[in-house]
């Protein structure tokens, strides 16, 4: 069971420290990928034009562009709303990036009241991520949105 408490705290800590996104996604991968057990990937894409584009991720090489409402990824920055995919195998027009993923858990991300990017969670086990593993993510999703900074000059 993951403290998501601890988990939100650690990240507000991380994004004190660096909110240029591409530092702060970067520490919130590894975070995640170490706080949150049975994981395989864990990362960010972020949206440019009609695609996402891989961003900081910790994990195997995943896919580099993925369409606005291709896969699970796609699908939640086209409908904005979070993806929770227990069988990632049964999900139409599902992307393979990396074979060992079963289940995944995807949450749009905004700038400006817009969707922006999505954070990515893949597991090997089938149903790995429950309501209050969504719930827990969204929280964290609230902080990233709140605190993070998009212009390196800012």
């Amino acid at each position: 069971m993951t403290d998501y408490e601890l988990l939100c705290r650690q990240a507000e800590e991380l994004l004190k420290t660096e909110p240029w996104y591409v530092p702060a996604f970067s520490n919130l991968s590894a975070l995640l990928m170490d706080s949150l057990p049975e994981l395989n990937w864990a990362g960010f894409y972020i949206l440019r034009g009609e695609r996402l584009v891989v961003g900081p991720f910790q994990g195997k090489p995943a896919c580099v562009h993925i369409p606005v409402g291709k896969g699970v990824c796609g699908t939640c920055i086209g409908l904005d709303r979070v993806q929770n995919v227990p069988d990632v195998h049964a999900f139409p027009g599902h992307i393979a990036c990396d074979s060992a993923s079963n289940s995944e858990i995807v949450l749009p991300l905004h700038r400006g009241g817009k969707p922006a990017a999505v954070l990515d969670i893949d597991s090997p086990v089938p149903g790995r991520f429950s309501g209050e593993d969504e719930a827990g993510l969204k929280r964290l999703a609230g902080i990233i949105e709140a605190r993070i900074v998009w212009n390196e000059n800012a």
